[in-house]
């Protein structure tokens, strides 16, 4: 496994690194402040760090608290877009937009799947990023998660 996004990247087939690296640099020239790139879930992953929410995710406290991810599996790639997931309005906002590309969109309930980068809509996803601040994202995060699951946590800190 992986342990730095160079290394994640180094392992990949040239195209796939390229895809990937392509979008990694709309989402870091998109990423607000307060978010951080690093390895999660033995892919790459940009998150809120534990200094900003200690309890971390709510079903794995040892992680931070998921946002983006991006991946290579077997017969395609992934955008895991959780922010998306937590806020309607971003996914509502985000779909319409990429469905003004007239490029197909393949997306369960946060993965976005494609096999080549020019079936990704760049600016999309920038936009999208970009819309999510940390707090906003916080906010919607913390409102989905189970009743029960919310009152053993300490919430989060805005820096």
């Amino acid at each position: 496994m992986p342990n730095t996004v160079e290394e994640y990247l180094s392992g990949l087939p040239t195209a796939r690194r390229d895809a990937l690296t392509a979008l990694r640099e709309v989402i870091l020239d998109a990423l607000p402040e307060g978010y951080e790139e690093g390895i999660q879930y033995g892919s790459i992953g940009y998150y809120v760090p534990h200094h900003l929410c200690p309890d971390g995710y709510h079903t794995d406290p040892t992680q931070p608290v998921p946002f983006v991810g991006l991946s290579s599996k077997k017969s395609f790639m992934t955008l895991n877009f959780f922010g998306l997931y937590v806020d309607k309005e971003a996914k509502e906002k985000f779909i319409a937009a990429w469905n003004e590309t007239g490029l197909k969109l393949d997306m369960g309930a946060s993965c976005i799947r494609f096999k080549k980068l020019e079936q990704v809509p760049l600016g999309v996803v920038g936009e999208a990023v970009a819309s999510l601040p940390v707090q906003r994202f916080m906010n919607a995060y913390e409102a989905i998660i189970p009743v029960k699951a919310r009152k053993k946590r300490k919430g989060w800190t805005a820096e």
